[in-house]
């Protein structure tokens, strides 16, 4: 759509465009006239030092032979292609000889030289009304023609008599004239240049920008899943509108997951809810005990003190996938974490009869927070172990680190029944999800979800493989450069 000078002025493109073009006109307006002036004041320079010469070759044949050598030297040099103008003429200003016929009045009044560019006619030209030989005034008797202009230099010899050497001005003036109009044909060339270049890239950034504009103007409306235009050429407008579409689909991601959240915590969270009410309800129906009323309040504290845990976990979830964490980074030794971690669970894992080991490795480091690694470690280490007590060899859970692909990977491996299909493996990383293997288990399904955005809040990954038999979760660290 074609937009009118006024709204096109409102854009900063065009702002600028006309500020850089008016900045360009006054510089080469300034150029043209100082390259003007430069070669005027040069062609005169030059000129007055050819005038010179021809006085000092005046006034040798003056010296050497007087007024008849010098009346002849004037006529001879007068008669030459492209002579310079020779004048001599009587105390009283009547021209004698030289190739002058009249010239601007009050001209040979005034010795050495003039003041400013005079007009002249040579012989053989139309005379201007109102000027006669020698400069005195008659009546018109031709057409008016615009004479010569010259500058000179003016001398009054020994006897008075007054002798005018000069140059005409027509060569410096028609050379100052092809400077100008080369100068204001090049400012011409250049601002048509300029005002091609405005039309045919800045309507097109003009146009880009518009595109970009409706873009926006439809995201901002609600549909989430547009982008902004991306031409392919890789300028900075594509850089743009790709930094932003990556930022679109993050808020896109964002949302999903508030979304999934809200409707996770109304679906999950509803039966412990109930199981609360329903307790305290039966509380207070009929007779009970005080060892009964204790019984029903120790189990509404764990219960209560579940659901803190749940909603911590979602807490701490929700600022890791924002990428914001309190928690300071620092030198993590992994050898470390996973000692800990297996200290941990080791009563727990013989408890159950399950083997839980990890072998010795080199020692790795990592940049991190220790406590949301062991955290995530111990969400998977607690899940293998629950999971592999349905193996159908001895269970065993072995956790091992290994460097490989460029990062530093931690996994953790048991020989229970494992996830099969694909799809559930990747669905079990989301919040709340619990394949059908894990209802008899307790727990909100939330152990895997905090792992991945540990990792993800790492740079890491977090992917789940099939073990042959179980399964293997592994925990990808980016090596750090000391490594």
């Amino acid at each position: 759509m074609a937009l009118r000078l006024p709204a096109i002025m409102k854009t900063t493109a065009a702002r600028l465009s006309a500020l850089y073009l008016l900045l360009f006109m006054l510089c080469a307006i300034l150029l043209v006239f100082y390259m003007t002036s430069l070669s005027a004041r040069m062609l005169m320079a030059q000129t007055q030092d050819t005038i010179n010469e021809e006085v000092l070759g005046l006034a040798t044949g003056y010296q050497r032979g007087g007024i008849p050598v010098l009346v002849r030297v004037v006529s001879q040099r007068s008669r030459q292609p492209g002579a310079n103008l020779y004048l001599l003429a009587d105390p009283n200003g009547q021209i004698l000889s030289g190739n002058v016929q009249s010239i601007q009045p009050g001209v040979l009044q005034r010795e050495g030289w003039t003041a400013q560019p005079f007009s002249y006619e040579r012989y053989g030209e139309v005379l201007r009304a109102g000027q006669g030989v020698g400069g005195e005034q008659t009546e018109a008797v031709a057409p008016i023609e615009v004479g010569h202009n010259a500058i000179a230099v003016v001398l009054r010899l020994p006897n008075q008599m007054i002798l005018l050497v000069g140059r005409d001005l027509g060569e410096p003036e028609r050379f100052r004239d092809v400077i100008q109009r080369s100068l204001m044909l090049a400012l011409g060339m250049m601002a048509f240049g300029g005002f091609l270049i405005w039309y045919f890239v800045g309507r097109r950034a003009l146009r880009r920008i518009d595109s970009v504009s409706e873009a926006s103007a439809r995201i901002m409306g609600g549909d989430l899943s547009g982008r902004l235009p991306v031409s392919g050429a890789g300028d900075e407008f594509d850089r743009l509108s790709e930094n932003l579409n990556t930022m679109l689909t993050r808020i896109a991601h964002l949302n999903d997951g508030l979304k999934q959240v809200s409707d996770n915590i109304a679906h999950d969270l509803k039966t412990p809810l109930t199981r609360l009410r329903n307790r305290a309800e039966a509380a207070l129906a009929g007779d009970k005990t005080s060892a009964d009323y204790r019984e029903v309040l120790d189990g509404t504290i764990a219960e209560s003190d579940q659901l803190i845990r749940t909603f911590n976990a979602i807490l701490m979830i929700s600022r890791l996938e924002a990428g914001y964490s309190a928690e300071a980074l620092a030198k993590v030794d992994l050898g470390t974490v996973v000692r800990d971690v297996i200290e941990l669970y080791e009563p727990v894992a013989e408890e159950l009869g399950v083997t839980l080991n990890a072998p010795e490795s080199e020692t790795f480091h990592v940049s991190g927070n220790r406590e949301l690694i062991a955290q995530a470690l111990s969400n998977i280490v607690d899940n293998a172990i629950k999971y592999s007590t349905d193996a159908t060899d001895k269970p065993r859970v072995c956790v091992t680190l290994e460097r490989g692909g460029g990062e530093l990977r931690l996994v953790v491996a048991d020989n229970g029944q494992g996830i099969a299909d694909e799809g559930d493996r990747k669905r079990a990383t989301e919040r709340f999800v619990r394949l059908e293997k894990s209802r008899s288990q307790p727990g909100s399904g939330l152990g895997l979800s905090l792992a991945k955005a540990v990792m993800t809040f790492h740079g890491g990954r977090l992917e789940l493989l099939p073990g042959n038999p179980g399964l293997s979760v592994l925990m990808g660290f980016p090596a750090s450069k000391d490594e």
